[in-house]
């Protein structure tokens, strides 16, 4: 198989502490890949690696290759913005500026140049239908995005995300501050993106995992134990760590 995005040999260091160790991965296109695994096992360090987040925090040094369409996201002259651009990133906890509906939308084409009233008002219009969130918000642009609840909060960055045209989604945790209404439509939105983009979820929550995604790795003290498609990782795991994550012998 062909994949978008690989890793090779990925480790990841903060100074002396090694958060990564030799993460071989690949992320095939138009689909959901979860990473799941206990707390501290390094899923989320992963997840950032994928489009150089981590290099804004001091001592963080990456060794190895991360692939995106076939060129090392880590070489001298490529460019992160333009990374970041391409795969872009939403975080645990729903991170709203402090702004309109609109200007958060509206946020990143304007970073990249974009400043056409009607320009803008079509990535904005595209980005929240893509978000599932268009007919909630039509009528109230204008007003702030902390007047939404956390639900329509972590779908607006989902849409701010989107409208820089991103073909890579990477979610942290997404649905793990939402209550189960607001974590069931996170979900069905998520099979509706992979329409468009290839998405990358990290989930404490296994039957999320088990839900949402076509691919699931398991990860524990920063390797990666074991990877394949969702079903065969659940049902009939190669692994013994995997087989007892999933009984719930621990995590």
């Amino acid at each position: 198989m062909k994949y978008l995005i690989e890793t090779v040999n990925l480790s990841l260091y903060y100074g002396k502490k090694q958060a990564l160790d030799g993460i071989n991965m690949g992320i095939a296109e138009n689909r959901i890949t979860a990473l799941m695994g206990p707390s501290g096992c390094g899923k989320s360090t992963l997840l950032r690696a994928l489009n150089r987040m981590n290099e804004i925090i001091p001592g963080c040094r990456t060794e190895g290759a991360v692939y995106y369409r076939g060129n090392n996201i880590y070489d001298d002259d490529t460019d992160a913005v333009d990374i970041r651009k391409k795969i872009g990133m939403v975080f645990q906890k729903p991170n709203p500026f402090m702004k309109s509906i609109y200007e958060n939308v509206a946020y990143g084409p304007r970073i990249h140049g974009i400043n056409d009233r009607k320009e803008l008002d079509a990535i904005v219009e595209k980005s929240l239908r893509d978000a599932a969130l268009w007919d909630e918000v039509k009528d109230r642009l204008d007003t702030s995005a902390l007047s939404l609840s956390g639900g329509q909060q972590q779908r607006l960055c989902i849409a701010r995300a989107i409208a820089t045209e991103p073909e890579v989604i990477l979610l942290d945790e997404p649905a793990s501050a939402l209550d189960p209404i607001s974590t069931a439509k996170i979900e069905d939105l998520m099979e509706k993106l992979k329409k468009k983009y290839t998405v990358v979820i990290v989930t404490h929550n296994m039957e999320q995992a088990a839900r949402v995604s076509d691919y699931t790795g398991f990860m524990y003290l920063g390797k990666l134990v074991e990877f394949g498609e969702t079903k065969h990782i659940f049902e009939n795991p190669e692994e013994k760590l995997t087989e007892n994550y999933i009984r719930g012998m621990f995590g």
